[in-house]
């Protein structure tokens, strides 16, 4: 894909940025809310549990996330998948058994102007690891696996690529603490702009454009929130 509007994208970019966003009591509403949501669907290659969040389960909740990210972010538009009855899912959560590998989170249609990823952790202890690198493709999982790279994605998979990489060899320090579930070999070229450690009532918001992982440090599970962005 040959991404439109790659100039008006990087206008609106900006480094990463954690905010304290939500009360104690919201993030007990978050997670109530995700326990009460149907439609479970189980990546078993990602070893990863995923729900979306549908509208008018809670509608107080869904005014109050919504007012408090367009507090930060001013005017945008969701970029998710919608209900069956057309509305936008507010974001998707993400239940996860085993770190997330490396990958971007750019969308899929080449006309749209990417905006802001919001991630919200949900339990106390995980990390996400963001690169100086940035990607303007469709979504797209890296990989150096030749079977991965033959991989045929559908309109709403994930690409595979191995054009992230450069020659500069990755820092072996943060491989062996944080990125274990990767070859370092997949990470020549990379350099890290932050590593942020999940807590409570803290919201990360990076660039969609913006190449990312989860650490290798989890404790059996981590659930998260992720709400993404367009102009």
């Amino acid at each position: 894909m040959k991404r439109k509007n790659i100039d008006k994208i990087k206008s609106f970019e900006s480094a990463p940025k954690i905010i304290n966003l939500f009360s104690k009591k919201e993030i007990k509403m978050i997670q109530d809310l995700y326990m009460s949501l149907p439609d479970k669907f189980f990546n078993k290659k990602q070893n990863v549990k995923k729900k979306s969040w549908v509208q008018n389960y809670n509608k107080d909740l869904d005014k109050i996330y919504c007012n408090k990210i367009k507090n930060v972010l001013g005017n945008f538009r969701m970029d998710t998948l919608k209900s069956e009855t057309g509305e936008d899912y507010l974001g998707l959560f993400h239940e996860s058994f085993s770190p997330l590998p490396l990958h971007v989170d750019s969308g899929f249609y080449e006309e749209d102007v990417i905006f802001k990823q919001v991630v919200t952790p949900l339990s106390p202890f995980g990390d996400t690891v963001i690169f100086k690198n940035r990607w303007y493709g469709r979504s797209t999982s890296f990989t150096i696996n030749q079977e991965e790279l033959a991989f045929k994605p559908k309109s709403d998979q994930n690409d595979r690529s191995s054009a992230h990489l450069g020659r500069k060899e990755f820092d072996k320090s943060i491989h062996e603490k944080y990125l274990t579930h990767i070859d370092i070999n997949n990470l020549k070229g990379l350099e890290v702009e932050m590593i942020y450690h999940w807590k409570f009532g803290e919201t990360l918001i990076i660039d969609r454009s913006h190449i990312h992982c989860s650490s290798s440090r989890i404790k059996e599970k981590k659930l998260g929130l992720t709400t993404f962005t367009k102009k």
